[in-house]
């Protein structure tokens, strides 16, 4: 690995670009953005576990994503699972997308066991959570605030209603990018 771009993406020797798969960290700053909450200290924690060392990836069924980076599952040489370590960290949360899901039951584990635990993102979060209405999307694992018109677009299929986000992550479900800048507002 000779860079690591974020919390969840590197860039290896050979210039392939790396999007971990099934896990996503708060956004560093990229002007004119500012980073978000964590961000830096997901960049950090995962510049201390890959930067300057081998890695072996493992695929599942999508290759590249939409910006053309490989999608992987990272490993280090003595098997240290580097998706799974962020989300363990508490800087790094569940992010299932279809049709790459092989680790996804193991990472909602371990992001359960980071939020019980108040590691990272999870640290400090509002006892009890902030109440607010929040529509789940069952098939994509998003959740959106009730004014997102993706969360409005939402079938009652596929609807589920969450009061606050903890319940929405702890069940498995990630922020919407477009209506959801934080994590904690």
């Amino acid at each position: 690995v000779t860079g690591v771009y974020d919390g969840d993406t590197i860039v290896l020797e050979d210039g392939r670009c790396v999007r971990y798969i099934g896990i996503n960290t708060p956004e560093t700053a990229h002007p004119p953005k500012v980073a978000e909450p964590f961000g830096n200290e997901a960049r950090k924690a995962n510049q201390a576990l890959v930067y300057r060392k081998k890695v072996r990836l493992e695929f599942d069924h999508e290759r590249f994503d939409r910006y053309g980076r490989h999608l992987a599952y990272v490993f280090l040489e003595n098997d240290t699972f580097v998706n799974l370590s962020l989300i363990e960290k508490g800087v790094a949360y569940c992010l299932p997308r279809y049709p790459n899901l092989r680790f996804a039951r193991v990472f909602l584990t371990t992001q359960r066991r980071a939020m019980t635990a108040a590691r990272g993102i999870w640290r400090d979060w509002p006892r009890p959570p902030k109440r607010e209405k929040l529509v789940g999307n069952r098939r994509s694992r998003r959740f959106h605030r009730s004014t997102c018109p993706y969360g409005r677009k939402t079938g009652e299929r596929h609807r589920q209603v969450f009061s606050n986000r903890w319940d929405a992550f702890w069940a498995g479900f990630a922020p919407c990018g477009q209506c959801i800048k934080t994590l904690r507002d």
